[in-house]
């Protein structure tokens, strides 16, 4: 009989801790799919963020460091430049990637660090209850912000592709979103390019993946992939904002 569909080798076989319509599920397949395809799960080094996929040193077949909270490009730039000849990814929520660890992240993306970043943004933190982050929409309700998100008093939301894609340094960026079969196949179109760029040395690739939160949305899961769909994609607009090989 003809294997028309299976899981990846390089997804584990343990039940993820995610809620029930999270998307990261979906994410972490298309990253195994994408190591498999490029046959480098044996020679690639994962770094697990804090925020919900703390844990996926638990789903990925390949070696996975576990970083402080922020610090993922920094443990990235160091495996990478002590092991060069390894492939080299972090995955990250907003508040890892775009909070404490914004820092980290713009100052690998301007040294051109030869790393991949997997971003999730859902636009709100996740694992610790639902609070307010850097990518939370203007009057978007969360935890902190039970009237809405008030620009005056909390500032706009960051949109990491187009700030980074100022940088010299930053060969690709990407935003993809999982609210439909046809941009999923989107998302992994830009993680293989984001991963074949690093075999090929051009430099620092990101991701950016809209995700949904059902839990901390209070939404039913297909409610929040159309309120991602309305509400998310009109302020992050999909996209590549840098490309290295197409810009020259």
């Amino acid at each position: 009989m003809q294997i028309v569909f299976e899981k990846p080798k390089a997804l584990s076989d343990t039940p993820t801790h995610y809620c029930p319509g999270c998307t990261h599920g979906i994410i972490h397949r298309l990253v195994a799919e994408v190591l498999d395809e490029l046959d480098i799960t044996g020679k690639t080094i994962g770094i697990a963020p804090v925020g919900c996929a703390v844990i996926h040193f638990n789903y990925f077949e390949c070696d996975v460091a576990q970083a402080a909270h922020g610090r993922a490009p920094a443990v990235a730039t160091g495996l990478k430049r002590v092991n060069p000849d390894n492939i080299v990814f972090s995955y990250q929520g907003d508040g890892d990637l775009a909070a404490i660890g914004t820092n980290e992240t713009i100052h690998a993306a301007a040294r051109g660090e030869n790393i991949t970043v997997i971003f999730v943004n859902n636009a709100i933190y996740g694992m610790t209850g639902g609070q307010m982050a850097p990518t939370t929409l203007p009057g978007q309700v969360t935890q902190t912000s039970p009237y809405g998100r008030d620009t005056k008093t909390a500032g706009f939301p960051l949109r990491m592709c187009e700030l980074l894609a100022t940088l010299d340094g930053t060969a690709y960026a990407e935003r993809v979103a999982v609210d439909c079969v046809k941009n999923i196949l989107k998302v992994k179109k830009a993680i293989k390019k984001a991963f074949q760029y690093q075999i090929e040395g051009k430099g620092f690739s990101i991701v950016e993946i809209l995700s949904s939160c059902p839990t901390n949305w209070g939404l039913e899961p297909v409610k929040a992939l159309e309120w991602l769909r309305q509400n998310m994609i009109p302020y992050y607009p999909l996209g590549v904002f840098k490309d290295k090989e197409v810009s020259r």
